[in-house]
């Protein structure tokens, strides 16, 4: 499976989106955001298992909340890299497909959603969801830095734009699930990986 990386030179001015789609639909989306730079931030993979520093709990702890911020968005497979991230959201209304379970249960505490100027009830959008969890994850990682030694960034800790694919079938849902799972195994041969810019 190929996933698109994100290429400052190429996308820093014009947005990824797909034009006049609405993100708000309900189905599944393959999101991919990366941390600036490439840094190694989160924690490291050791024979083909990614183990999470302090910093990388901190990145589930807020992924795991996003359906207590946006109760109209479901989480599913995801992996925490040692510089980025993979996770699939759904957007509530979709045939749940089999969604695994997360930590043994989807206990979800429905909180009310509404932005200045979003009409009440209005449903997320994926980028609403990914906007808050960088966010989030940001301001936890800054308070990481000045009360616990994290490694510090420079500028900022996430890309500025994150990517996503819609997922149309069940064939994609498995495909992509099983991209996340293994994705551990196949760090040393990721773009991502820092030890790889040099390859041609």
């Amino acid at each position: 499976m190929q996933v698109m990386r994100y290429d400052p030179d190429i996308h820093h001015r014009r947005s990824i989106r797909l034009k006049g789609y609405d993100y708000s639909m309900a189905g599944a989306y393959f999101v991919t955001t990366c941390v600036q730079g490439r840094e190694c931030l989160f924690g490291a993979v050791a024979d083909g298992v990614m183990h999470l520093n302090e910093a990388g709990r901190m990145i589930r702890k807020w992924w795991l909340k996003l359906p207590d911020k946006f109760p109209d968005v479901a989480i599913d497979e995801y992996v925490i890299m040692p510089n980025h991230f993979h996770g699939i959201i759904t957007i509530v209304g979709a045939p749940p497909r089999g969604r695994p379970v997360i930590d043994g249960e989807y206990g979800r505490t429905p909180v009310e959603y509404a932005k200045p100027g979003r009409p009440h009830g209005a449903a997320p959008t994926v980028g609403n969801a990914m906007n808050w969890f960088k966010t989030m994850t940001t301001n936890a990682y800054i308070k990481g830095v000045k009360t616990a030694d994290w490694l510090p960034f420079h500028g900022r800790l996430w890309q500025r734009n994150y990517h996503e694919r819609i997922i149309r079938s069940d064939a994609e849902l498995d495909a992509a699930r099983k991209y996340i799972g293994e994705n551990p195994l196949q760090w040393d041969m990721d773009t991502e990986n820092p030890a790889n810019l040099a390859m041609p």
